[in-house]
């Protein structure tokens, strides 16, 4: 069994197609239980956000598992399949490894070092393990990338700026209108990355106005918001059935809801105050002809891609990829050290049974009184023990070496019984 992963991204794929492969919780543990009945896939695990939708999978046969995602996944999301292969990054066995620890490092990220995706990345784990679809190899690898994210989050520059895809889109407002102090901002939407957006608003001394489809989430909060607003800045909440009477009383205005369609057009926005509109939905909220209108702009996520808004220095780059490089190796001779464990097992096992079937032999031919047979049975263990120490440790430490099987060499040449190794395989796989 290997690992294999198939990305579509910011990296890989238009915004359109983004949008169409996006998966909500529900949809994503539907195709982990689907995947996970097919005939290649053992285990399955999936991540959608804003800016890529992944499937981590552990699979007997390469091609014929990216055939089964590929095709799962175009029935569940309505896109091609040759959209979907034209559209993708595909990773196998090691290569997943340092995919999956450089995404939940952010390093992967529209914007490099983002910390929101740490909580994506643990959030896909949780959806994996309710549908029953995550065994011991993804819990490893999605355990250990949580492990890296953290370290690059809290010992490098890069995890230590923090800096959110809503913090780019709010640079580049800046830019435009030089800052949000005093202005009127709405707000649609009240999940993390609209809650980000509309903190970022706060601290910037705007006026912020907040409307969700949940007026009470919308209202708590509004609530929790004003007790960090400076004095004489406010946060309010407004009902979801005034969003166009509310749109057209403001200056900016950032949509990040779950619309399955557009939410503001033209017709929304033509002849009101607004002069910027912030998209960070996926799919989009705002039909990008609302650049057409003369005075306004738009800030979307195809824009901070083109426009290079979240870029990050270089150094502090490659000090947090040297940090993930050095997880991946560290992951990497563990598993290798752990896929030769039942070899060496399965080897001290019929060592045992050597020793337990000439002893009986021996008891059959001399006489011997119980003090002397456990003695004599001490000795030969370890002799056969010693015996073995050398091989076994040494197949362990270069369990890394690409280029040789050291644990298919120590099968031969001990003619171990290939059932007994997928015994124990079987046995440490059920612990």
């Amino acid at each position: 069994m290997s690992l294999f992963a198939l990305s579509i991204s910011h990296r890989t794929a238009g915004i359109s197609t983004l949008a169409a492969a996006s998966l909500a919780d529900d949809a994503a543990i539907k195709l982990c239980h689907t995947l996970a009945l097919g005939d290649h896939v053992s285990e399955v695990a999936v991540l959608s956000t804003c800016n890529r939708t992944e499937v981590y999978a552990e699979v007997d046969r390469f091609h014929a598992g990216l055939d089964e995602v590929v095709d799962e996944l175009a029935r569940l999301t309505g896109v091609g399949q040759a959209t979907l292969q034209s559209s993708c990054a595909v990773f196998y066995d090691e290569g997943v490894v340092g995919h999956a620890f450089a995404v939940a490092s952010g390093l992967d990220s529209m914007v490099v070092g983002e910390s929101q995706i740490l909580g994506q990345f643990r959030t896909a784990l949780a959806l994996g393990q309710q549908a029953g679809t995550v065994g011991t190899a993804l819990n490893a690898l999605f355990q250990q990338g949580i492990r890296v994210g953290k370290r690059v989050h809290t010992e490098t520059e890069v995890g230590r700026a923090g800096r959110s895809v809503a913090d780019a889109a709010f640079d580049a407002v800046r830019q435009q209108d030089g800052g949000l102090a005093g202005r009127r901002v709405l707000v649609a939407g009240a999940g993390q990355m609209a809650s980000l957006a509309a903190r970022t608003a706060v601290a910037d001394g705007a006026h912020v106005t907040l409307v969700n489809r949940t007026d009470a989430t919308a209202v708590a909060l509004a609530e929790s918001l004003n007790t960090v607003a400076e004095a004489g800045r406010t946060v309010s909440a407004r009902p979801w059935a005034e969003l166009a009477r509310v749109v057209a009383e403001q200056d900016v205005v950032v949509s990040c809801t779950a619309s399955t369609g557009y939410l503001l057009g033209p017709d929304e926005l033509a002849g009101t105050s607004v002069r910027t509109v912030v998209d960070l939905a996926m799919p989009p909220d705002v039909d990008p002809a609302v650049a057409d209108l003369p005075g306004l702009a738009l800030v979307n996520l195809a824009s901070l891609a083109d426009s290079g808004a979240t870029d990050t220095d270089r150094a502090d780059l490659a000090a947090a990829t040297a940090l993930v490089n050095d997880e991946v190796s560290g992951f990497l001779a563990g598993r290798h050290a752990r896929a030769v464990t039942p070899t060496v097992v399965a080897l001290r096992s019929m060592a045992d049974q050597v020793v337990d079937a000439e002893l009986a032999r021996l008891t059959k031919r001399v006489e011997l009184d119980e003090a002397t047979s456990d003695e004599v049975r001490r000795t030969v263990n370890r002799v056969a023990q010693k015996l073995l120490h050398a091989p076994t440790v040494r197949v362990q430490e270069y369990a890394a070496d690409d280029e040789l099987d050291y644990a298919a060499a120590l099968r031969a040449l001990f003619a171990l019984d290939p059932q007994t190794v997928a015994a124990v395989t079987s046995s440490e796989v059920r612990r």
